[in-house]
């Protein structure tokens, strides 16, 4: 990976939105909604307290996550867009 994130940032890839309904419609790209999911690229070393005692990540690269829906700064790392966002900005990990 050409980037390293910093301190408690992280970078995602987006998964896939669905592309058929429960009921079976197919969804048009101009109707879908960007998925608020995706798998962690790269994560940053964590955030450090006053002290410069280091605070650990809860995320690891590979995680299955799921953020808010307007987290994060979309980059372009080769070619490929990415999320660049704070591990705060992440609402939980999907197993």
């Amino acid at each position: 990976m050409a980037l390293k994130p910093l301190h408690d940032r992280v970078l995602v890839r987006r998964t896939e939105g669905e592309e058929k309904t429960a009921g079976g419609l197919i969804i048009p790209d101009s109707a879908k909604e960007k998925p608020a999911e995706g798998i962690i690229v790269a994560c940053g070393e964590g955030a450090r307290k006053d002290s410069g005692e280091l605070i650990d990540m809860a995320v690891k690269d590979g995680d299955r996550v799921l953020f808010g829906k307007w987290s994060g700064t979309e980059v372009t790392v080769d070619g490929e867009e990415l999320l660049m966002m704070k591990e705060s900005d992440i609402l939980g990990i999907l197993s």
